[in-house]
C-alpha cells in the first residue's frame, strides 16, 4: 500500500513537471519565429542560404503588395537627376560664346545682364548664364595630308601632340585623329588615352601618288592600281572630310561634351563630292565647333582665307594663318585658352515650331562700359531646329 502510494505520487509529479515545461517551452518558440521574421526578399534569401528538412512546412507567402518604383541605388541619385534635367531642358537652346577684346585678351567676368540674346531677331529670356571652364570635351584633330602639306607635316605633327598633351584631361576628355587627301580616314577613334592619340598622329604623313617627285610636279611613273586610286591620292577633299568627321565620329559622343574639330589644311579643296555649305551644316547640326588653322605650301594654290574664315565663324569657332612653326603653337594655344574661356547661354526659344528650319542667332553686349571696349564676340550664327519625325544623332551614349 505504501509503495502504491509512493510511485501515485512520483507519477503525479512527473506530470507536473511536464505541464510546467510545456508552460515554458510554448512563450520560448513564439520569440524565436519573431526574431526570424524579416521583410519578403530577406526571407527568401534566409531560406535559400539554409538547407530546407524534408518536412518541413511550406513557409506561409505575403500577401501581395501594390507594385512601387524601386529606390535608387547609392551613387545613382546624380545620375537620376541628370536625366530628369535633360528632359525637362529638351526646348532649350545652348550657345557657346566668347568674348575678346582689342588686344585679343579673353574677357571672363561677363554677367547675363551684360549681353542679349535674339533669335531671327526677336529677343529671347536667358534662362542660363554661366562660365563653362570644366565641361568634357569631345575634340577630332583632322589633317590635310595632300601634297600642299608635304613640306611643312614635322612642324605640324610636333604642334598637334603639344595641343594634345596640355589640353586632354585624363578620364574627362576624348579625342580623334583623321586624315585625308581625296577619301578621309580615321586614324584613331574617339579615346581619352593621350598614347594612342600620339602614336595615331605619327602615323598620318604624305603618301605621293605615283610618279610624284615634289613641289607638285608628277612624272610617269608606276602604272596606279586603278584611275580611281590615283585620283583620291592625288586630290584633296575638305569639305567631305568635315561632314564625316561631324557626322560618323563626333555624334558618337556624348551630348554632354562640347565637340569641337581641328582642321589644318590649306583650305584649297579639289574634289569633294560634299558642297561647303552642306559640311558646315552637318557640323552645325552636331553641335561641332570648327577652328581652322590655315596653313600650306607656297608652291601650291597657297592658303584659302575665306573659306575657312566662313566655316570657322558659321560654327562658332575662329581661324588661323600662322606663318611660321612658332606660329603654329601659338595658334594651338589660343585654341586652347579659347576651350577654357567659353559662356554657355542657354533660352527657350519663342518659335516653337518643330520644323527643322534653321533659326539665326544674335548675341549683343549692351552694357555701355563694355560697348566701349569693342569686345568681339565669337559664337555660332544659328541652328537647325528639332524636327518632329527627325531622330538626333547626337543622342548616343558613350560609356
Amino acid at each position: 500500500m505504501f509503495y502504491r502510494r509512493l510511485i501515485a505520487c512520483a507519477f503525479a509529479f512527473m506530470l507536473g513537471m511536464a505541464v510546467l515545461l510545456g508552460a515554458i517551452a510554448g512563450p520560448v518558440s513564439v520569440r524565436a519565429r519573431q526574431n526570424s521574421y524579416a521583410p519578403p526578399q530577406q526571407q527568401q534569401e534566409n531560406t535559400a542560404s539554409r538547407p530546407r528538412r524534408t518536412g518541413d512546412a511550406p513557409a506561409a507567402q505575403p500577401a501581395a503588395t501594390p507594385p512601387q518604383k524601386p529606390a535608387p541605388a547609392k551613387g545613382d541619385e546624380k545620375a537620376i537627376d541628370e536625366d530628369e534635367v535633360l528632359r525637362v531642358e529638351t526646348d532649350l537652346t545652348n550657345t557657346l560664346f566668347t568674348a575678346v577684346d582689342r588686344n585679343k585678351r579673353f574677357i571672363t567676368t561677363l554677367k547675363q545682364e551684360d549681353v542679349r540674346v535674339f533669335e531671327d531677331n526677336v529677343e529671347q529670356q536667358v534662362f542660363t548664364f554661366q562660365r563653362e571652364t570644366a565641361r568634357p570635351l569631345s575634340l577630332a584633330i583632322v589633317i590635310d595630308t595632300s601634297a600642299s602639306e608635304e613640306r611643312i607635316m614635322p612642324e605640324l605633327k610636333n604642334a598637334a601632340r603639344g595641343f594634345v598633351d596640355a589640353v586632354i584631361r585624363p578620364n574627362k576628355d576624348e579625342v580623334a585623329v583623321l586624315s585625308f587627301t581625296g577619301e578621309t580616314t580615321l586614324e584613331q577613334g574617339l579615346t581619352g588615352n593621350t598614347t594612342r592619340v600620339r602614336r595615331a598622329i605619327d602615323r598620318v604623313e604624305f603618301v605621293p601618288p605615283s610618279g610624284y617627285v615634289g613641289g607638285g610636279v608628277v612624272v610617269p611613273g608606276t602604272p596606279p592600281i586603278s584611275d580611281t586610286n590615283q585620283r583620291l591620292a592625288g586630290s584633296t577633299a575638305i569639305w567631305d572630310a568635315v561632314w564625316v568627321t561631324s557626322k560618323d565620329v563626333l555624334s558618337e559622343s556624348s551630348d554632354k561634351t562640347r565637340r569641337a574639330i581641328i582642321l589644318l589644311t590649306d583650305g584649297v579643296d579639289t574634289s569633294s563630292q560634299t558642297h561647303m555649305s552642306d559640311a558646315v551644316d552637318r557640323a552645325i547640326k552636331t553641335d561641332a565647333i570648327i577652328y581652322a588653322i590655315g596653313i600650306g605650301d607656297n608652291f601650291f594654290d597657297g592658303v584659302d582665307r575665306g573659306s575657312l574664315n566662313k566655316v570657322a565663324e558659321r560654327t562658332g569657332g575662329r581661324a588661323y594663318f600662322p606663318r611660321n612653326e612658332e606660329d603654329l603653337r601659338g595658334a594651338f594655344a589660343q585654341i586652347q585658352e579659347e576651350l577654357r574661356s567659353q559662356y554657355l547661354l542657354a533660352y527657350s526659344p519663342t518659335n516653337k515650331a518643330k520644323d527643322g528650319s534653321y533659326r539665326q542667332v544674335r548675341i549683343e553686349v549692351v552694357n555701355p562700359e563694355l560697348r566701349k571696349q569693342n569686345l568681339r564676340l565669337t559664337y555660332r550664327q544659328g541652328y537647325f531646329a528639332q524636327a518632329t519625325t527627325a531622330t538626333n544623332p547626337s543622342k548616343s551614349r558613350r560609356p
